[in-house]
């Protein structure tokens, strides 16, 4: 039995709510809670295993009570918040700070439970099962990597030898010439330094390709504030998200990162030191362009696996980049990104999968690690660092 608490600042929201929710066999109403503030107390009190938590609500609103929720007594919650770019806006923070997932009102405040009830069902179960816990790192803990190149020792000078040469000081008749033994010096041969990579050249072979779902907001957040701004190579990331969340989830990352980030465009040059978030509803491709280069190519394909952007599309379209490419694969309910790896790994290309304490959800990094996939396995933590000892390979 899931225990469900209710935090709406809506009388009528939250009987609607109620009543579904009593009417399911694997739910229960632990109680409601009318806004921030309220919310906080009983979560305390009623310890309920979900919280659903709308995010326009009087004398604390969703966030300052979520971001409260996650340090003093985390749990699984799901936002309700509006379509509104203020509050797509507002879910983006939320689920950087830790909300496993959210559920949109359209058009305002909701009026019939008909239209979301299976979306409700399905996102609240899933979140039920998440493993939430304190977060471990503030923005302020995230400082960003320092990308040095790898530089090749050089080879150490031969030793001096001495060499004893014989030498006649002079000669005086009658005695046997004096020989002085004076030491010289053999030089070493000349040694070329060894060339140190440009960016410009890296950023033409090396690419990083980023996967995840279900928690992925947050994990991205731990991962992309600490890379380099000059990484020497794009990144593309598909997080699964609907249309018009992923433009804010750019926006936000680009605000408190050092490198680059910016929801992906069709036709567009991939640079070094710019991460691409594969918009929401289309599928992220990478082709070949002209120049020896990469570009982003988007479409509205058909669902892969149910979603579109899907991880596995992208991985299939970089798989043959071979050992210049580096794979990332992040907490996500379900398998994506497998199928795609299995392909990215026949022809040479790094893994790297998120380890099973640190996801949220571990389904897609599971299924990789389970398949013998994955090079590293890496708490979020040390994420950044791997991807960025992988490029200098």
């Amino acid at each position: 039995m899931i225990r469900v608490l209710i935090a709406d600042d809506s009388a009528f929201m939250r009987k609607v709510l109620s009543d579904f929710f009593n009417g399911q066999s694997d739910f229960q109403v632990a109680g409601t809670a009318i806004n921030g503030k309220d919310a906080i107390e009983k979560v305390k009190k009623l310890k309920p295993d979900l919280l659903t938590l709308d995010v326009q609500m009087p004398v604390m609103d969703g966030l300052e009570a979520l971001a409260v929720i996650m340090d003093e007594c985390p749990l699984p919650v799901v936002m309700v918040s509006s379509m509104t770019q203020a509050g797509t806006d507002a879910t983006v923070r939320a689920l950087s700070l830790g909300a496993v997932d959210f559920i949109s009102k359209a058009g305002g405040p909701i009026s019939k439970i008909e239209p979301i009830q299976n979306e409700l069902l399905e996102k609240c179960r899933e979140a039920a099962t998440a493993h939430v816990s304190k977060v471990r790192t503030s923005l302020a803990d995230s400082k960003p990597l320092i990308f040095t190149p790898k530089v090749e020792k050089e080879p150490e000078p031969p030793a001096i030898k001495k060499i004893e040469i014989k030498r006649r000081s002079g000669y005086v008749p009658g005695q046997k010439p004096t020989i002085n033994k004076i030491p010289t010096v053999t030089p070493a041969p000349a040694t070329k330094p060894t060339p140190i990579s440009t960016s410009n050249s890296l950023s033409n072979k090396k690419l990083v390709a980023i996967g995840t779902s279900t928690g992925g907001p947050q994990a991205l957040q731990a991962v992309i504030t600490r890379l380099p701004g000059n990484l020497p190579c794009g990144v593309v990331v598909v997080q699964h998200m609907p249309a018009g969340f992923t433009k804010s989830l750019a926006n936000r990352l680009d605000s408190i990162s050092e490198i680059a980030v910016k929801e992906a465009e069709n036709d567009e040059i991939i640079k070094a030191g710019q991460v691409y978030i594969a918009p929401g509803n289309f599928h992220l491709r990478v082709v070949p362009a002209t120049g020896g280069e990469r570009k982003i190519a988007l479409s509205q394909e058909p669902p892969v696996g149910n979603h579109r952007p899907a991880v596995n599309v992208m991985f299939d379209s970089v798989a043959g980049i071979g050992k210049n490419l580096v794979s990332v694969i992040m907490t996500g309910m379900g398998c994506d990104g497998c199928e795609g790896m299995k392909k990215i790994k026949a022809n040479g290309g790094y893994s790297i999968a998120q380890d099973e304490p640190s996801c949220v959800v571990y389904g897609m990094p599971k299924a990789v690690v389970d398949a013998g996939l994955a090079d590293e396995i890496k708490p979020l933590t040390k994420i950044a660092e791997a991807i960025v000892e992988a490029v200098k390979r």
